[in-house]
């Protein structure tokens, strides 16, 4: 059973079409790669680290049967111009799926001509189970958002909501939207660009393998060195840099980091 989405920012509502996925099989996250390439939208860094995605969906296999979701891309290119039948067809007759699970706002086809009643439709006529599903809705909308909405939205829960609210520094609200703490993912392969001292270093953001949270200082962060070993640290985010001070005193963040080929650094709350 595949569920249909982007999953940039792999959220509680994309979380929700991975739970009714996986009701009737395992689930697999469906999207496209290289959309941005081919319609000429501007770089941007991901919300959600690629060597991190599959931490964050393992997280997800209690909510999933005990089962951790599984990606599949299609590549976009080859893909744009198919009308919604054309679509489905594909889905049925080449990559041989059973069944499709997709929110009640999801479109599809050359110039997202099909939206989800087509699908059932379509799904129907091909063979295909199809279920459409509530979308999540963002607890916060009445109660002083501080993302104001995509016209697109009806309030629910979006990748959009998430970039706005790391935008502002907002990390509470980001954990609520995804369902855990905002994880920045630092490449450590150019350690030459590392400066600090015993329990403090500084790295260019050009280490960053995906969005940090706007500047300002962070309290209460977590360094992860494995899943079980968190060192508490605070961050001081700037124009070009990301700058780490260590809580714990008695290990050096030389020794800590050493051999590591990414630094995990974990937010919890707002800013300071």
């Amino acid at each position: 059973m595949v569920a249909l989405g982007k999953f940039d920012a792999l959220h509680i509502g994309h979380r929700e079409l991975a739970i009714q996925a996986s009701k009737a099989g395992v689930p697999i996250l469906l999207s496209f790669a290289g959309m941005a390439e081919v319609l000429g939208w501007a770089p941007r860094a991901p919300v959600v680290a690629k060597c991190d995605r599959e931490r964050v969906l393992s997280s997800w296999a209690p909510y999933c049967g005990n089962v951790a979701p599984k990606e599949f891309l299609i590549d976009f290119a080859g893909v744009r111009h198919l009308t919604p039948r054309q679509f489905v067809e594909k889905l049925s007759k080449e990559l041989g799926v059973g069944g499709v699970v997709a929110g009640e706002n999801y479109r599809f086809g050359y110039k997202a001509a099909g939206d989800a009643a087509e699908l059932v439709r379509l799904c129907d006529e091909y063979g295909l189970q199809a279920y459409i599903i509530n979308p999540v809705m963002d607890k916060n909308q009445n109660f002083g958002n501080p993302c104001p909405p995509d016209k697109k939205e009806k309030g629910q829960v979006s990748s959009t909501r998430v970039r706005c609210a790391l935008d502002k520094g907002d990390m509470q609200y980001v954990s609520e939207l995804l369902g855990r703490q905002h994880r920045l993912i630092l490449s450590a392969e150019n350690r030459e660009e590392f400066v600090g001292t015993k329990n403090r270093f500084s790295a260019p953001k050009s280490c960053l393998l995906n969005l940090p949270p706007k500047e300002g200082l962070y309290e209460n962060c977590s360094l992860i060195i494995r899943e079980d070993d968190r060192v508490p640290c605070r961050v001081l985010i700037d124009s070009n840099r990301i700058h780490l001070e260590s809580g714990d005193k008695d290990r050096p963040i030389h020794d800590i980091c050493r051999g590591l080929r990414h630094l995990g650094i974990e937010f919890s709350g707002g800013r300071s």
